[in-house]
């Protein structure tokens, strides 16, 4: 591999996280129901998996539901339930077909027991690819999942299997349910908002934050590319100085 190989393989992000705003707005500038926005949406999701694929991204995280969502008007929340189980029977044989695993992320205790079903059938049936992870956040929240995590821990201690002192950084990221893949290196925001609404809390800890005004819908291919094109002009020091930066980027090449 020359160095300009190395260069470009260098600056596309190996996980994007993307919060998936504004479909209701979309909808709503349309006199439609809400629900038509988060149908429209579903066109959105294929152009970004095409062009994340095709970048070389190895895993995509979309905030499909969260955990607050359930407060918002229950014919909209029996809707997505009913989009998001017609989604998962419908979709699986593409995922297959494209060589793509699916996982579900968050806490499926409240989602009736059919929408369970088929989240499990799905992810078993797309479990042995990986060239390309997607993973759909549903019942969501980073709160939930530190804590989750620490439940996790905290059994491990009373059970006598961990010492307290053996708890750090590394030991909660390994129970988070994003355990095992690479922690993302960009989020995105469609809708114009600029927070992360309890998305992905620790795991966002270095990610890049890029924000469109775009609504949710309307975020298709090449918004998705000027996306990826701007993450690779940052320069993404971790704690170092650029100076640092710049000398282990030429030590590599």
């Amino acid at each position: 591999m020359d160095k300009t190989q190395k260069k470009s393989a260098a600056i596309v992000p190996r996980h994007v996280a993307i919060i998936m705003d504004g479909n209701n707005r979309w909808a709503k500038k349309r006199l439609l129901p809400g629900v038509a926005g988060h149908k429209a949406g579903v066109d959105a999701v294929r152009a970004v998996i095409e062009v994340c694929a095709e970048a070389g991204v190895e895993v995509l995280t979309l905030f499909a539901f969260s955990s607050e969502n359930w407060q918002r008007p229950a014919d909209e929340v029996s809707a997505l339930m009913e989009l998001f189980l017609g989604a998962l029977r419908r979709e699986v044989r593409k995922l297959n077909d494209n060589g793509i695993r699916l996982r579900i992320i968050g806490d499926r205790s409240r989602f009736h027991p059919e929408l369970q079903a088929a989240m499990a059938d799905a992810e078993a049936a797309t479990a042995g690819h990986t060239r390309f992870v997607l993973q759909v956040a549903a019942n969501y929240g980073g709160q939930w999942d530190i804590v989750q995590a620490s439940q996790q821990l905290a059994r491990r201690v009373a059970a006598g299997e961990l010492a307290v002192e053996a708890i750090d950084a590394h030991a909660l990221e390994h129970c988070l349910s994003t355990a095992g893949q690479p922690l993302p290196d960009l989020c995105i925001r469609t809708g114009g908002d600029h927070r992360i609404s309890n998305f992905l809390l620790w795991q966002l800890a270095y990610a890049e934050l890029y924000f469109s005004d775009l609504f949710w819908p309307d975020f298709k291919h090449e918004a998705m590319r000027k996306a990826l094109a701007d993450f690779s002009t940052r320069q993404r020091r971790f704690g170092k100085t650029s100076e640092q930066v710049e000398a282990e980027a030429r030590s590599q090449c």
